[in-house]
């Protein structure tokens, strides 16, 4: 017999179905489906990376997600911590559970930290584009600039302390009047202006011939050959390994976000489906952003390969060279930026939740306290790569695959099964039974490889899956 309903009572909910997946979509879309995935798609070979990063997001990152979901749900507490406090207790285990949720909040602290850093740059863009920065300029003169930016830590204060201000301005209005409204008023735009770059990009791309591998190709068909079309010869551990860390981190689970965005979803909307509506919309935006980038980067000749830099150095030596360019690129850092926010007010909002319901303090108290020590921390960022890398590196490699697979472990082995019966009620039995052996099994494997792979790497150099 199922355990009665835990109605989410004493915090904010979002309005309706609609306002969280938007929320939920916005959280997972950011920088990660423009910048990382460009550079692990154009790292990692194209359409063979593509595809496995298809099934890790079908066969991983549905499954975490749904179990975040569950977490934040089940219990009727708002922030990530008490709710797995809360379910560990109902299921007869250990308040240490709870760690899963402190790993996750810390790290979504240290991501928003550095990530706003990020945004600052790309803020920086646009003024760059649209006032003409780049026009007239040899390609490692445009290059050059994105390497004098983030060595000015003074050009990047101004840029990086807007975003900070309006992410905290954002969060302090609520789960309703801010989070969701944001969501609902930027993804829309962001969807319609992706789209157009897109088709921009494409269209400019299949009327440009360019030479290739000595071969002359039509630079558009080239580019959706090479992201869709699969070369299984480019396929080895290493490519299996980033594809399987891109969808773990781009869908944005392990940071207690979709566990704490969790709770303030009402009963009656069915959890599975909203999962697998958020992964897969976030990744069909990273597909979309290759299409609007690898276009206009093989028609114009430069590799794929660049890593990092594709988004900030080679991007826009493509970009200011198209007709029309110095508008298009600020469009496309225009768009960025759009996610960018959506995906910081999730990361702020996790210990923003704690701390209201820790400490009783108001909305607008938790979140200009916590931003200002997010302005703190990230002014550290701003002004040492190497403390930006080590948050990075430390979140990435360890903090977030240790909560995420926490997390399934959890859900899959201590949760009580009357929990997930009502969490899941209105989900088939094949289904159920489908997603829970992926929760059990599937998931904590490839978790745990992400894991390995990570620390090898990271603290004793050696590449398990070169």
């Amino acid at each position: 017999m199922a355990a009665p309903m835990a109605e989410n009572t004493g915090h904010e909910q979002w309005s309706s179905r609609i306002g969280f997946l938007m929320a939920a979509v916005g959280s997972s879309v950011g920088l990660g489906n423009l910048w990382r995935f460009s550079a692990e798609a154009g790292q990692n070979g194209g359409g063979a990376f593509v595809l496995i990063y298809l099934l890790c997001v079908a066969f991983i990152g549905v499954p975490v997600l749904m179990s975040e979901y569950v977490i934040g749900r089940g219990s009727s507490k708002a922030s990530a911590v008490q709710s797995v406090t809360d379910l560990a207790e109902q299921s007869g285990g250990s308040r240490a559970w709870s760690l899963l949720a402190w790993i996750g909040m810390i790290a979504a602290f240290m991501v928003v930290c550095f990530y706003s850093s990020v945004a600052g740059w790309v803020l920086a863009y646009i003024p760059k584009f649209l006032f003409g920065a780049f026009n007239g300029q040899e390609p490692k003169e445009i290059a050059a600039q994105f390497g004098a930016l983030i060595g000015n830590p003074m050009a990047v204060i101004p840029y990086f302390t807007a975003f900070v201000i309006l992410t905290t301005w954002l969060v302090s209005r609520g789960v309703n009047r801010g989070i969701e409204w944001a969501s609902t008023f930027l993804m829309p735009i962001f969807f319609m202006l992706l789209a157009a770059l897109a088709i921009y990009s494409l269209v400019s791309g299949f009327g440009t011939q360019v030479e290739i591998d000595g071969k002359m190709v039509n630079a558009g068909g080239y580019a959706l050959t090479w992201l869709f079309q699969p070369d299984f010869s480019k396929v080895t551990p290493g490519v299996v390994t980033s594809a399987l860390g891109q969808a773990f981190f781009s869908i944005g689970i392990g940071s207690a976000i979709m566990i704490t965005y969790g709770s303030y979803l009402k009963h009656g909307v069915n959890i599975p489906k909203s999962a697998a509506i958020v992964a897969l919309t976030d990744t069909g935006v990273a597909l979309i952003a290759g299409m609007a980038i690898f276009p206009i980067v093989f028609a114009h000749g430069l590799s794929a390969t660049a890593g990092a830099g594709l988004f900030f150095q080679t991007l826009p030596v493509a970009l200011v060279s198209a007709p029309g360019g110095q508008y298009i690129g600020t469009a496309f850092f225009l768009l960025a930026i759009f996610a960018a926010v959506t995906s910081s007010i999730s990361l702020l909002e996790v210990s923003a939740a704690w701390v209201i319901d820790k400490t009783g303090v108001t909305r607008p108290v938790a979140a200009w306290g916590l931003g200002l020590l997010m302005w703190g921390v990230g002014l550290r960022t701003v002004y040492s790569q190497k403390f930006f890398g080590f948050l990075d590196s430390t979140t990435g490699t360890l903090m977030l695959p240790v909560s995420g697979l926490m997390v399934v472990l959890f859900v899959g082995w201590r949760l009580n099964k009357s929990v997930l019966a009502r969490e899941l009620e209105g989900t088939s039995a094949g289904m159920i039974a489908l997603l829970m052996f992926l929760v059990r099994f599937v998931a904590p494997i490839a978790v745990a490889l992400i894991l390995i792979s990570g620390v090898a790497q990271k603290y004793f150099h050696v590449s398990l899956f070169g």
